[in-house]
């Protein structure tokens, strides 16, 4: 059994570090996700696992319970109406608004073991309706490196590969590799993968014509969505669209987004009444494989 003081310390403490919210009703979580932390620290309770985050909360420990406690629940083509959206709406009408500049930024936040920013790179692929000389580049981040790692392999269990993923997708993108499944280099070249907390102020990245943060914000309490959302939209260019999960929504939390509903698919465009007219920071040189990022397009 885990204390009182050390689920209060571990509420507040994952809270801070994550927006993760969780209460007494969650304690067999953090029983069940946090021993194995205590353990592989050679400590004897999760009780001693929180005297040592007391004593040191910027410790490497304090990462293992974020990530031990993360909720990484993704799949291909997750609710498929935001995909088809893209696909049938938004994306030809980047190409007519992005004509000069022939680039796309597309951002997927929380991407968890990358089913979803590979998903956006297969379903532009497939579309071929991507013109000679045009870059597309996909960011793709989450707070926990070890469900990066296995994004950036790229390696999918049959089962994983199941979940929502079209079946002449799985011979065209995918090589079968023993019992696994490895996503082809033409598809896995356009995603990079980094770390990155959303409740850190994340300006710096730029601005992106899709952000998809699906299916994260229903775990932040009210500041951290707003907080959140704000930046979020300061972080779309003028005509992009930011990609929500079916249960969440900025109504009530921010006005700097609008809603916008198209077919079945409903997405938000940035309120330009409520954002700064100061300039947008630059994005950072994003890596790719180790090197910095080289434009093409995607095949």
């Amino acid at each position: 059994m885990v204390s009182k003081e050390s689920l209060t310390f571990f509420f507040a403490f994952l809270q801070k570090e994550s927006g993760l919210v969780l209460d007494s009703s969650k304690t067999y979580l953090i029983e069940a996700r946090l021993e194995p932390v205590a353990l592989e620290a050679g400590l004897a309770s999760i009780d001693a696992l929180c005297h040592q985050l007391r004593l040191n909360p910027t410790s490497p420990l304090g990462r293992k319970v974020v990530d031990a406690m993360a909720t990484n629940e993704t799949s291909f083509f997750r609710d498929r109406v935001p995909f088809e959206t893209v696909r049938k709406v938004v994306f030809p009408e980047l190409l007519k608004t992005n004509q000069k500049a022939k680039k796309v930024r597309i951002w997927s936040a929380a991407c968890a073991t990358g089913q979803e920013p590979y998903s956006l790179a297969m379903l532009l692929s497939d579309t071929g309706v991507i013109p000679a000389g045009w870059d597309v580049e996909i960011l793709a981040t989450d707070l926990v490196e070890r469900v990066l790692e296995k994004a950036r392999s790229g390696n999918y269990s049959h089962y994983e590969i199941q979940r929502g993923l079209p079946t002449q997708y799985m011979t065209r993108f995918f090589d079968q590799v023993g019992s696994e499944w490895q996503i082809k280099p033409e598809v896995k070249k356009w995603v990079q993968f980094r770390r990155l907390n959303l409740l850190s102020d994340f300006a710096s990245l730029g601005l992106f014509d899709i952000i998809f943060c699906r299916n994260i914000l229903i775990y932040f309490d009210a500041a951290s969505k707003k907080k959140v959302l704000d930046r979020m939209a300061a972080s779309l260019a003028p005509n992009g669209a930011l990609f929500l999960g079916g249960g969440e929504t900025p109504l009530g939390i921010s006005e700097r987004l609008i809603r916008v509903e198209v077919d079945r698919g409903v997405y938000y465009k940035r309120n330009e009444a409520t954002l700064s007219t100061s300039p947008p920071i630059q994005p950072q040189g994003l890596e790719r494989g180790g090197n910095s990022v080289q434009k093409g397009q995607l095949q």
